[in-house]
């Protein structure tokens, strides 16, 4: 199991998280012994805040006026037609932006666009029906949110490292160069 243990946020991430998502639109927390049950399942420790938050506050929203919601650990957007089974613990494959369709088609680019779908992190939501918000769950990019489509894969936004609670809070408040 990759066992990257990040310190438990201070409350007050944790309070503007609870603030960024109305108490009706929140689905129940997990608790941690189920957190640390699919963490065990899945051979990987979720990052801070993202661990907590799923623990303490949320697992998961219901569709909000500027948003989709946000998925439930583990679970896909209806719209996900993924290739490759999911693997949280398998190495996030890139550290910088890929766009994949200005390249020239190499023998091993469709099993490395499977890998960035579906390698090294988790499924927060669908940006569209062919886009992806993932939060990297292995490796150099640990932590951090990257939008993921059908064209290529960026950290978000454009490059600057964002993690959940600072991606989380701006989609929350309808910031659209975030979500």
């Amino acid at each position: 199991m990759t066992r990257t243990s990040d310190p438990r946020p201070d409350e007050a991430v944790l309070d503007g998280l609870r603030a960024a998502v109305p108490a009706p639109r929140r689905e129940p927390p997990l608790g941690y012994p189920a957190v640390e049950a699919w963490e065990a399942e899945n051979g990987v420790t979720l990052p801070e805040p993202y661990r907590s938050f799923v623990a303490e506050v949320s697992n998961g929203s219901a569709a909000g006026p500027s948003d989709a919601g946000l998925q439930a650990l583990g679970q896909l957007p209806a719209c996900w037609a993924g290739g490759e089974p999911r693997r949280p613990d398998a190495m996030f494959p890139l550290e910088d932006e890929w766009i994949w369709e200005d390249d020239e088609p190499a023998d091993d680019e469709d099993a490395r666009i499977d890998a960035v779908f579906s390698h090294g992190s988790i499924v927060l939501c669908a940006q569209d029906a062919q886009a992806f918000w993932l939060l990297v769950t292995t490796g150099p990019q640990r932590g951090r949110v990257w939008l993921v489509a059908d064209v290529g894969a960026s950290p978000a936004p454009d490059g600057e490292p964002a993690g959940f609670a600072e991606w989380f809070r701006r989609r929350q408040a309808g910031d659209n160069g975030w979500g």
